[in-house]
């Protein structure tokens, strides 16, 4: 099988990775020639992009004979015959290697452009090429999307020599490869024009992609939205690597500060009234809003997920990650009743990561009439939120149980009690009440400086 070009490749690919359309696939082109192809794919499953960045070893003499790949994050593959064969010492080795590092550290500049990388952790991602030769760049790409929280990695090319398979399989959860001739010497032989990608390609090919799917960098943005589209509308939420899906309402304004996420108790869903009532009060102070039912009808059946707030947090921060995919805004909670603790969960959890440099922590979390004892001490103490806890002041235990809670927080927080309102604020006047003290903290919150550790 020839191809006419990476376009034609990309396409034809495509058509074998339909069946990943639903898990919510990331797709990572290698630079530079794999990019062209990786967007053909993007593009026909409705996916994100980004590059992920190997840089090939060559042997001194022969450049084009790699003996190895290094990778982001440190990865390092290495041929030991290829070496041996080429007589290429460690002196050699080391010679090369600070070179590609140098290399790899102005692509991820060019072509990212100072954006950091898509997260990696918990998706299901597909590694593109143009092809492989000996197989070491894409190992290490393979081993570099595994190593960064992947939690799915399909690596898929055009063509291969027959033994890549073996040699590359167990660094794949799945290799999809259009054609294996078994008279093989190079990839550029199976085009008809495999002339040089340029960086400014790769880098149009991104824009494109982003353009498309309202990710990151978007040039139709109006420069004030983190890079993500105005919509308001229906969406749908993957969850548990895909096999669930969530229905959610999203209410991204132009111009938006951050978005509120919203986490409901039990018995509750995305249509609770309370939160809506207080979900339009954000949306007409400039934030946006995203709604969503953290169980499915299914799944609300048994009363005991209601009450657990542990895989309920799991489920929050899946969706926070797949917000984080589309837009750059600052994200924050709003959690009602045992939503409450999730949220809080939640934001102990992004806390953590965000410490050891892996994402983002929640900007700011607000607590209507909830449980944050649920959450437990130990992981209150954890959350570096500034929270905001509500409650109602002849909500007499629960008001109880938001004090130890508060005592519990080490992070900026307080306790503001609504004075005449029961648990679900039906009183008059009092929902309004929480509504103000939500965007008060919110806004207040998106327009401070973050807080300098020390």
């Amino acid at each position: 099988m020839r191809f006419d070009d990476r376009v034609d490749a990309g396409r034809r690919l495509a058509g074998r990775l339909e069946d990943l359309r639903d898990a919510d696939p990331l797709v990572l082109g290698l630079p530079r020639g794999g990019v062209p192809v990786a967007f053909e794919v993007a593009h026909a499953l409705g996916a994100p992009l980004d590059v992920i960045l190997v840089r090939k070893l060559g042997v001194p003499y022969h450049r084009e004979l790699g003996f190895g790949a290094i990778g982001e994050g440190g990865i390092r593959v290495i041929s030991e015959d290829i070496m041996r064969m080429s007589r290429v010492d460690e002196d050699d080795l080391a010679e090369v290697q600070r070179a590609e590092e140098a290399e790899l550290a102005r692509q991820a500049k060019r072509f990212r452009g100072g954006r950091p990388r898509i997260p990696l952790t918990g998706r299901t991602v597909i590694v593109v090429d143009d092809g492989i030769a000996t197989g070491a760049s894409a190992s290490a790409a393979c081993r570099v999307a595994r190593a960064e929280g992947a939690a799915r990695v399909v690596l898929a090319v055009p063509v291969a020599p027959p033994d890549a398979a073996e040699r590359i399989g167990p660094e794949v959860d799945e290799l999809i490869c259009l054609s294996t001739p078994p008279l093989f010497s190079a990839v550029g032989e199976w085009y008809r024009d495999f002339s040089q990608t340029a960086d400014e390609e790769v880098v149009a090919l991104l824009h494109r992609n982003a353009r498309e799917t309202g990710g990151d960098g978007d040039d139709e943005s109006d420069g004030n939205d983190g890079g993500c589209r105005s919509r308001t509308g229906p969406v749908e939420l993957p969850v548990e690597d895909g096999r669930v899906r969530l229905p959610g309402d999203l209410h991204m304004p132009a111009g938006a500060a951050g978005i509120v996420v919203f986490a409901h108790g039990s018995g509750s869903s995305r249509f609770s009234p309370r939160n809506r009532a207080v979900a339009e009060a954000l949306a007409e102070a400039g934030l946006g809003t995203l709604l969503f039912d953290l169980l499915t009808p299914e799944e609300e059946a048994d009363r005991a997920n209601v009450f657990a707030v542990g895989p309920l947090a799991r489920r929050l921060t899946e969706v926070t990650r797949w917000l984080r995919r589309h837009t750059a805004l600052p994200v924050c909670y709003f959690g009602a009743s045992t939503g409450a603790a999730a949220a809080l969960l939640a934001a102990a959890d992004a806390a953590e990561e965000h410490a050891r440099g892996e994402g983002e922590d929640i900007t700011a979390v607000v607590s209507r009439g909830g449980r944050p004892d649920l959450a437990g001490a130990d992981r209150l103490a954890q959350v570096t939120a500034p929270t905001l806890l509500v409650v109602g002041g002849r909500d007499e235990t629960v008001l109880d149980l938001n004090r130890q809670a508060a005592a519990a927080l080490r992070c900026e927080n307080r306790l503001a009690v609504v004075p005449g309102a029961t648990h679900l604020f039906e009183e008059p006047g009092t929902l309004d009440a929480v509504a103000d003290l939500a965007r008060e903290w919110f806004t207040g919150h998106l327009a401070a400086p973050p807080a300098r550790a020390g």
